[in-house]
């Protein structure tokens, strides 16, 4: 029998412990420095490298193993939040620019991968949000409505075409440009990009301070300092360092199964398997076929509990996570999962990403609230570097503070 791995991702489960990159242990001076080396931050770093910028990134332990890599690997071209949800909190226009900057994104994010020949298992896929009720049908109906308005692509799939790919369900949106990844490898692939042309990255380099110069911003790591013109916060939430900016947005914590080897019976069951599921539960549900055969499913969204509780918090999702597959695929009853652990993210209050300036930080350029979804961190590297080239559009204010202050 299987024996599930509590509490680690596949992905950073037998990955390279050893640092890549050296710890900062001296004085250096750079126009920009990057706070935080998960996937936004090693985008960021490439980004602006890639467009002539002299930067650094600073990692307090190392690239890829902090919320990034324990990620479910699920890029979505839709946001986390739908159509119509937008549109009643924000208004139209503001909900047809975030979700044309996103799946811009998610598209701009598989094309770089390969341009850059990235390895990290990407692999495309359509997304598939399903209704299991006549209810939440319509409601998605209304959302397919709303995307087609705003000049999105989807299409509508009955309960019968459902059936055909082996789902019980009353009728579901398929969209195109989605994917699965190595968060991990994605990670380090952007990194070692970034430092091809000329970034500088510190691995095992926390910053202890960020406190304004005369003139400069310094930064403070246990065993050096750094001096710059403007410092990125790509840390995923805003803890620490930047406490009062935590009203903004909302730890959470999703959870996550991979099982073994699908048998027979399973694979049989989805005719299938190059979709990526969504079901149309707040929070949802999702699935993704991996390597080998194996299933990926994530779901029961929380508030983040605390360390203490952490553990046996995890082990109970795992089979909550196991139970609810099961639901939908009855065959897989009776398995173990091989791993079973939980994903740190934060949100904004609004469920959208806050990215760009605050009025109460000089210099300072914030990534908040991303989520899990890949596509979001490689979007708010294209804002971050639009903001520092002074190219930002009107569209772009959609994702900033002055949004989630409303």
């Amino acid at each position: 029998m299987t024996r599930t791995r509590h509490g680690v991702s596949p992905w950073l489960d037998g990955a390279a412990k050893k640092a890549t990159y050296p710890a900062l242990a001296e004085r250096l001076e750079v126009p920009i420095v990057i706070i935080g080396g998960g996937l936004t931050g090693a985008a960021t770093a490439y980004a602006c490298a890639a467009a002539g910028l002299r930067v650094a990134l600073l990692e307090a332990d190392r690239l890829g193993h902090g919320p990034s890599g324990m990620g479910p690997g699920i890029i979505q071209q839709t946001p986390p939040v739908g159509m119509v949800q937008m549109e009643a909190q924000h208004g139209r226009r503001l909900a047809k620019a975030v979700s044309t900057a996103w799946r811009r994104a998610a598209l701009e994010l598989a094309a770089t991968v390969r341009r850059l020949n990235v390895h990290a298992g990407f692999t495309p896929a359509d997304g598939l949000t399903w209704a299991h009720t006549a209810d939440a049908a319509r409601s998605l109906e209304r959302e397919l409505a709303a995307r087609r308005a705003a000049g999105l692509e989807g299409t509508w799939l009955t309960a019968r075409a459902l059936a055909g790919i082996g789902l019980e369900g009353a009728g579901g949106i398929r969209t195109r440009g989605d994917a699965t990844v190595d968060p991990v490898k994605l990670c380090r692939g952007f990194a070692r990009a970034a430092a091809a042309r000329g970034a500088m990255l510190f691995e095992r380099t926390r910053a202890v301070t960020v406190s304004q110069g005369r003139g400069h911003i310094e930064i403070q790591s246990p065993r050096g300092r750094i001096a710059c013109e403007t410092v990125i916060v790509a840390t995923g939430e805003p803890a620490g360092l930047f406490e009062p900016l935590v009203r903004h947005a909302a730890a959470c914590s999703a959870y996550a199964v991979q099982t073994p080897p699908a048998r027979a019976a399973v694979r049989a069951a989805v005719r299938d398997r190059s979709l990526i599921l969504q079901d149309s539960q707040q929070p949802p549900h999702r699935l993704a076929w991996t390597a080998g055969d194996r299933i990926l499913w994530t779901g029961a969204d929380s508030p983040r509990v605390g360390d203490r509780v952490l553990p046996q918090t995890v082990v109970q999702r795992t089979g909550q996570l196991m139970y609810e597959l099961s639901l939908v695929l009855p065959d897989i009853s009776g398995v173990q999962p091989e791993h079973g652990w939980h994903i740190p993210y934060s949100v904004g209050r609004d469920g959208l990403p806050i990215v760009g300036p605050h009025r109460g930080y000089p210099h300072h350029l914030f990534a908040f609230g991303l989520g899990t979804n890949p596509a979001a961190a490689f979007l708010a590297s294209r804002l971050l570097l639009r903001h520092l080239s002074g190219t930002s559009d009107k569209a772009d204010a959609a994702f900033g503070f002055a949004r989630a202050a409303r």
